[in-house]
């Protein structure tokens, strides 16, 4: 597994910055780039389970490890889902298990945010990943300075 980080520095309070990443609205918006028409079930709290899933039922299941609102988000994913079912045995369900994602948001000059988000990969998705954070980033910061 490999830690892959992506940073981009964003026209846009961390409070706006923030409500991107997590609205119910905006969040089907930006992980568009990674699937189509994915979406996350859960209650958004320190502590809770989150499925990231796919209109197919596929995706991941996670916990939300740690959170500071507006500063700091923390996923620990637990296994896969395929077709909307829990898997934590699977080859690629244990590959997946223990890998972390956090986004870090900070604030910088002139009431901008830096955006930073680290992510354990497993090597199959390694250019996945590689070639869409980036799109997926740019998309972030579009809605966050169209909020504005």
């Amino acid at each position: 597994m490999e830690q892959q980080k992506f940073t981009k520095v964003i026209n846009a309070s961390n409070e706006k910055v923030w409500k991107v990443l997590w609205d119910d609205e905006t969040y089907p918006q930006w992980t568009a780039i990674f699937s189509k028409g994915s979406y996350a079930k859960t209650d958004w709290k320190e502590g809770s389970k989150v499925l990231f899933l796919t209109p197919d039922g596929r995706g991941m299941v996670s916990k939300i490890k740690k959170k500071i609102p507006n500063e700091y988000m923390l996923f620990e994913h637990l296994g896969i889902i395929e077709n909307e079912i829990e898997n934590h045995e699977s080859k690629e369900a244990k590959e997946w298990a223990g890998a972390t994602e956090a986004y870090m948001l900070e604030s910088v000059k002139n009431n901008k945010t830096q955006l930073t988000v680290k992510m354990d990969v497993v090597e199959e998705y390694k250019d996945f990943f590689l070639n869409t954070w980036p799109k997926a980033m740019s998309k972030i910061k579009d809605l966050a300075e169209k909020k504005n």
